[in-house]
């Protein structure tokens, strides 16, 4: 029998310090994630960030909580119950961090009969610290716990047409309510190591924005290209205009450099550069999290009304949108039908 487990970042139990510290421990200890050796690692986790960060983090998720719970759960659990609805094979949802756990997940669909799984990792674009680390660790618990599972992954998705389309349609809903003066696309950031690291050619990737538009077989695995791919594919899909939109990247980690422009410098100069409304899209994510709704339409909102900037608009997610849903099953249903 086929099965289906989604599988989206993660969040922590709740919004208390410890459950924080326990979710960031798993979370930045991933090799993945903070790809330094283990010894290093350690010392920088657990001897430096979980005894700074995960009160600032709590504060944080805080003032997000809805009375459901973590938003990116709960978003990610509405999304997973319309799939479920026009699905005809078994699919449970997992988080790469914290809970349902990714092992949970798998072992409900064993014991629905499950024998061959598609792994969907809720990601538009590869990356090493999301889908890489969710592939990696679904082989391990297959391999050690359910071996009679055949596994296959969902591959990004960022230039899928009907991806795009959808994508589009809702910035465009939000774009059509005002005359903005610029279009941002946010992404989250990761170290620019990463993007070398995951370059399988060992010589494509220069960092130099001319590599992520010639053509080569690293594009498979290089976030940045896939990044400035889905912006320029909204943009022909909406006919934007070029200076209208840029591309960013957000949440940076330590002081190692990371894909650059970043997001909160981009917000101040565009605020101080005469731009009075700003519209962000943030298609790294599927589902709004901590990342969209408070470093986002928080933080950089708070920034840039400071710098004198007069609206600025979160473009929400796609969540749990019936397009989007209807997306998905097509995706889901192709997968299942064929022999």
């Amino acid at each position: 029998m086929k099965g289906i487990l989604l599988v989206n970042l993660g969040s922590p139990n709740s919004t208390s310090v410890k459950d924080v510290r326990n979710y960031l421990d798993e979370f930045l200890m991933d090799s993945r994630v903070i790809d330094l050796p283990y010894v290093t690692r350690c010392l920088l986790v657990k001897g430096i960030i979980l005894n700074t960060r995960p009160k600032q983090s709590a504060e944080a998720y805080s003032k997000v909580w809805t009375n459901e719970g973590s938003p990116l759960i709960v978003i990610s659990e509405k999304f997973t119950s319309k799939i479920k609805q026009q699905i005809k094979v078994p699919v449970e949802l997992a988080m790469r961090y914290g809970n349902p756990s990714m092992e949970s997940g798998i072992s409900k669909l064993a014991a629905q009969g499950v024998t061959e799984m598609l792994l969907v990792p809720l990601y538009p674009q590869f990356a090493m610290a999301t889908t890489e680390t969710i592939v990696v660790l679904a082989e391990k618990i297959i391999r050690e716990q359910f071996p009679n599972i055949k596994m296959t992954s969902l591959p990004a998705f960022y230039n899928q047409q009907t991806y795009i389309d959808v994508l589009s349609k809702s910035i465009q809903e939000t774009l059509e309510k005002e005359d903005y003066d610029h279009l941002l696309f946010s992404y989250h950031g990761v170290p620019e190591r990463h993007i070398k690291n995951s370059d399988v050619t060992e010589n494509h990737c220069q960092l130099n924005g001319a590599c992520c538009h010639t053509k080569s077989e690293a594009h498979a695995y290089c976030y940045r290209h896939q990044c400035y791919a889905t912006t320029e594919g909204v943009a022909k899909k909406l006919g934007l205009k070029a200076g209208f939109y840029s591309t960013s990247f957000q949440s940076r980690l330590g002081k190692d450099p990371w894909l650059q422009p970043y997001t909160d410098l981009t917000i101040n100069d565009r605020a101080q550069n005469g731009i009075k409304k700003l519209a962000v899209a943030t298609p790294a994510f599927v589902a709004d999290c901590l990342e969209t709704i408070e470093e986002i339409g928080m933080e950089a909102k708070h920034e840039f009304e400071e710098n004198t900037g007069e609206l600025f608009t979160t473009i929400p997610c796609l969540n749990d949108r019936d397009d989007w849903v209807a997306v998905v099953t097509n995706w889901l249903n192709e997968w299942i039908d064929k022999n």
